[in-house]
């Protein structure tokens, strides 16, 4: 897969096997946790001793962070949640859309059709008519 533009940072969780998208998805879940905790979050968990060399293989990526506290290693993802979730969108979008922003709005309107409150439609209005603005 291509790197994005933004450079190792926003590269970093695309290269992810399905097993550490998973742990990643725990951790920014719950913010920061053990290798147990990780565990007991996972669905079909490895055991005890896969979930910790995965930990390491993804520390040594660098995908995240640990740091001891008391007798035991928390692990915390490296990158914000915020830049993981753009990453995240530009590389679906990449993926499943041609890279048409577009055809991604679309389809996730459609998805949630009458699911969306008036307030929630209000705020993409405003940010569609932002867009327009900057153009």
């Amino acid at each position: 897969m291509p790197r994005s533009s933004g450079g190792k940072d926003d590269s970093i969780n695309a290269h992810l096997s399905r097993r550490q998208r998973q742990i990643l998805e725990v951790l920014y879940s719950l913010g920061e946790a053990s290798a147990e905790d990780i565990r007991a979050h996972m669905s079909a968990a490895p055991s005890n001793s896969a979930v910790r060399a995965t930990l390491k293989i993804m520390e040594d990526r660098g995908a995240v962070v640990r740091k001891e506290q008391g007798l035991h290693y928390v692990y915390s993802p490296r990158q914000p949640r915020e830049k993981a979730q753009t990453s995240e969108i530009h590389r679906l979008v990449h993926t499943f859309f041609n890279s048409s922003v577009e055809q991604a709005v679309v389809a996730l309107l459609g998805a949630n059709r009458g699911r969306l409150s008036n307030q929630e439609l209000d705020r993409i209005r405003a940010l569609i008519e932002q867009a327009k603005k900057k153009e």
